[in-house]
């Protein structure tokens, strides 16, 4: 028997994947049975899931966590914390003013630990291509490499676009924590994603093994986004016209469902992070913890005899609904809109803050209906996916690239709009496809704000200035590492 001597320790707590895979063979699931990887035997392929699986529970670990889901939204003078009477830091960033936050040290410490689990996994993965014996083997070998390049990626993508220059920590064991440039950090992003492009099946990822799995088009679509902000829209165009051109991909036909438990792992989806209660009311569940529930207002509905009672963060400022509502929009606004003293379309009563200060009008994308949650469970939220990459981002990014160009953007620009019940728009402008960003795209993973950086419009909104357009480096570590403070590579 072939084994390593390794084991991957993440500060106080050790994250160890090695192990066999529950009997569902949930893909998010970390594996069950896990012991010291000294143990693992790199002989037997048949567990090479395994560290694969613990990557992708990373993501529902820890980049679900709740404080990274209000951070990433409350930025863009669209959405803001929606309380003033609890955790006033979230408020203070909402006017980039971030102090010594605690979440600022929480989302950089929750990303490196992905790609701390994800750079173990690697070293995993190669232990056992040293033992595999046929093609088919090492083949499906460079598949779940990719699929791990997939998560790293998406933790390097999310801090790249949080706090700009970071750290690439290309060992667990590196020394050197000098940063890179935002740039810099892309770059390796798009060289990992390249390596998941090459090597993951060409499928949706409701098609494949463990459905949900990142493929190919995952790659494709988290690459994308990287060159939007690198500005390379010739990069854009040609990775998002695959997607599109695979006819693999289409809009779920109706835009309120798409967020709610009939949406999930749908064909428009090409990221998500997996929950589930296994259809029982009680016992073994998989879930993203508080992701919903931090921002979810009180629910009832008087026909069940159910209610659900949430943290009530995050709202949606008075100028954005104003703004929505000038356009017209009716579907989206439904969708994105979680009003208070309203009765949804599933009947359920939406509660009126206890405090008049705080919002009455919360993000609708994270409602799932009483009735889609199953008796038993009381969990705001309940067993809904959470949504990361769509495909109407997608053709929208790919418009983008389009019209960069001096090409016309009108047809993928107006399949987005056609789903909302929008009237097509002919010779579209840049300016209007960031403001169709803004609508479809709204409370989901700070695009918004991301937007308003790489257009150079952050500078209409309150309390910004330059120095703060990314969350610091948390003081903590620039004590633990100096040359933390140091200009960042490039």
């Amino acid at each position: 028997m072939k084994t390593r001597n390794r084991i991957l320790a993440l500060g106080a707590a050790a994250l160890l994947m090695a192990g066999s895979l529950t009997s569902c063979d949930y893909l998010d699931i970390v594996p069950e049975q896990s012991v010291p990887e000294e143990s693992v035997d790199y002989t037997d392929i048949s567990n090479m899931f395994a560290p694969v699986s613990g990557c992708y529970a990373t993501i529902r670990t820890n980049n679900m966590h709740w404080v990274i889901n209000l951070m990433s939204v409350i930025r863009d003078g669209d959405v803001w914390s929606g309380r003033i009477d609890d955790q006033g830091d979230l408020l203070n960033v909402n006017r980039f003013t971030y102090g010594t936050f605690w979440g600022i040290r929480e989302m950089w410490n929750q990303y490196y630990g992905m790609i701390k689990v994800a750079n173990g996994a690697i070293e995993s993965l190669e232990a056992y291509a040293a033992n595999i014996t046929n093609d088919a083997d090492m083949k499906l070998n460079r598949q779940y490499q990719g699929e791990v390049r997939i998560v790293r990626a998406l933790a390097y993508y999310r801090l790249a676009q949080m706090y700009g220059a970071v750290t690439i920590l290309r060992s667990n064991d590196q020394a050197d924590m000098r940063r890179s440039s935002r740039d810099a950090v892309l770059r390796y992003v798009l060289d990992d994603l390249q390596y998941a492009i090459d090597n993951c099946p060409r499928l949706r990822p409701n098609e494949m093994t463990y459905p949900g799995q990142f493929t190919a088009y995952t790659a494709e679509a988290l690459a994308a986004k990287a060159a939007l902000i690198l500005g390379d829209y010739a990069k854009v165009e040609t990775l998002t016209n695959d997607i599109i051109s695979s006819n693999k991909f289409r809009l779920y036909n109706d835009y309120y469902d798409l967020f709610k438990i009939p949406g999930k792992l749908c064909d428009e989806s090409l990221m998500e992070c997996q929950s589930t209660y296994f259809g029982m009311g009680s016992g073994d569940a998989v879930t993203v913890d508080q992701f919903f529930n931090c921002a979810g207002p009180a629910l009832s509905n008087p026909t069940l005899g159910r209610t659900f009672g949430g943290w009530n963060f995050v709202g949606y400022t008075d100028s954005f609904q104003a703004w929505v509502a000038a356009r017209n929009e009716t579907v989206r606004a439904e969708t994105s809109f979680l009003r208070g003293g309203s009765t949804t379309r599933y009947g359920d009563v939406v509660g009126m803050p206890g405090n008049a200060q705080n919002t009455d009008c919360w993000n609708g994308k994270w409602y799932v209906p009483i009735e889609q949650v199953i008796d038993g469970r009381n969990t705001y939220g309940g067993d809904n996916n959470v949504r990361i990459i769509r495909y109407a981002e997608v053709l929208l990014m790919n418009a983008e690239a389009l019209v960069r160009q001096g090409k016309s953007g009108d047809a993928p620009f107006n399949e987005v709009r056609r789903r909302a019940d929008m009237p097509a728009l002919t010779g579209v402008t840049l300016d209007q496809i960031i403001d169709e960003r803004r609508m479809e795209l709204c409370c989901e993973w700070g695009v918004r704000y991301e937007d308003l950086l790489r257009t150079d419009k952050a500078n209409t909104l309150e309390g910004w200035s330059a120095d703060k357009a990314y969350f610091p480096v948390p003081a903590d570590h620039l004590n633990d590492y100096p040359e933390l403070k140091e200009d960042p590579i490039d």
